[in-house]
């Protein structure tokens, strides 16, 4: 018993010393696995600064649309103004040239339908329908 107990003690103290032996093999793999991660490192270095100038780039198209989406509200609330402002000049105008032409009609007719005046002897002028 005491020379399994030896072994077992013998074993457990060389795989925590562990071996300084490296294979060629294993040493090439080692080599590859780290100039991959350097690559890709890189290669992810580089793709978070696209995302950054991307974020960037959407930042400003949404602050330019926010901006632009602004100035419609703006623009379409000043042509509602002038819209009600045209149509209330418009109405001024007819109501304008309504009472204009009610008064050329009121003073026309009182101007074209006085009283005839015949002359002694004559008779007045019939009224016909003429064809042209």
């Amino acid at each position: 018993m005491r020379g399994v107990y030896t072994v077992f003690w013998c074993g457990l103290i060389l795989n925590l010393v562990g071996c300084d032996y490296w294979p060629p093999a294993l040493q090439a793999q080692i080599e590859q696995m780290r100039s991959e991660t350097q690559t890709l490192t890189m290669e992810k270095a580089q793709l978070q600064s696209q995302v950054s100038d991307l974020s960037k780039a959407k930042q400003e198209a949404q602050s330019q649309m926010d901006e632009l989406s602004r100035m419609n509200r703006e623009k379409t609330a000043m042509i509602m103004s002038l819209q009600k402002q045209l149509d209330v000049v418009r109405a001024k105008a007819l109501k304008s040239m309504s009472s204009k032409a009610a008064k050329r009609k009121a003073s026309a007719k009182s101007k074209a339908h006085p009283a005839p005046k015949v002359p002694s002897g004559k008779k007045p002028a019939s009224k016909g329908v003429g064809v042209r």
